[in-house]
């Protein structure tokens, strides 16, 4: 894997001059983001060399470099999931790429369901810790101690510092934020009654099909992370409702105002 990743930051350098120090990946229905940014090189996911190709039909399948607030930034629209077909690995493939371009700062956004009952659909959650229940993990395998460790430490795996910027961007611009730890399931159904009660009962407050793989990846590789999820509907047991993918991109795109200012005033404090 090293050596295709490699490829692919040989192919990015010989087309871009940008080294960014920032990454993000923005998840289902998070795109506006891109309209902040001063794009200086777009790349589809299908002409990068080794690069997987994002099969669900609203990810844009794009890798942005430019900047953003005056900082250097590479930017997946659109993300790998293991619903998808792809291996843990695979998934957390740009992840790699974008630690060897020289990336420290790892933002992660998704959409996520609700289950903390003092929760409500649109709220922005900060993830604090995560409960990961996909049946894979990106560091399955030879270990190469020259990327890191053979058992690396979760300790702090959200940078508490990252998490505490984002808190004080949120503050001053008046936004109503909430904490909590993320369950990362395998999709691509979304749970059921019991689920989410089970869920709720192991301590998760949100839940979603994605992010945790690329934290283990950018945490292994010695990354900092910021997490957030936006709540796009409600898990409570005995109370859900029906909802579909159409519901939550409406209610992702209601959000997506107020997560473009804390990822922008983020971003500019680093």
């Amino acid at each position: 894997m090293k050596k295709k990743a490699l490829e692919v930051v040989k192919y990015i350098r010989q087309r871009t001059k940008i080294q960014p120090r920032i990454g993000i990946i923005l998840g289902t229905g998070l795109d506006k983001l891109v309209k902040a940014l001063n794009i200086s090189k777009v790349f589809q996911y299908t002409d990068i060399p080794n690069f997987p190709t994002a099969t669900v039909e609203f990810h844009k399948g794009k890798l942005i470099m430019g900047s953003l607030r005056q900082k250097k930034i590479i930017v997946m629209q659109g993300r790998f999931h293991y619903y998808e077909g792809y291996s843990a690995k695979e998934i957390t493939f740009p992840v790699m790429i974008m630690k060897f371009l020289g990336v420290k700062y790892l933002i992660i956004s998704n959409a996520s369901g609700g289950l903390n009952p003092n929760f409500s659909s649109s709220d922005i959650m900060l993830i604090t810790d995560h409960i990961n229940l996909i049946p894979d993990n990106p560091l399955r395998g030879k270990n190469d101690l020259r990327l890191g460790p053979r058992f690396p430490d979760l300790y702090n795996c959200y940078s508490p510092k990252l998490i505490k910027l984002a808190e004080e961007v949120a503050l001053r611009n008046r936004i109503a934020i909430k904490k909590g730890v993320y369950a990362a399931v395998p999709g691509p159904n979304l749970e059921t009654n019991a689920e989410y009660r089970f869920l709720r009962i192991i301590g998760a407050d949100a839940v979603g099909m994605s992010t945790v793989p690329e934290v283990l990846m950018a945490r292994y590789l010695k990354m900092r992370v910021l997490g957030l999820s936006i709540i796009t509907d409600m898990g409570i047991a005995d109370a859900i409702k029906p909802v579909n993918i159409s519901k939550i991109l409406r209610a992702a795109g209601k959000v997506e105002p107020r997560l473009t200012k804390i990822v922008t005033g983020v971003v500019e404090k680093l």
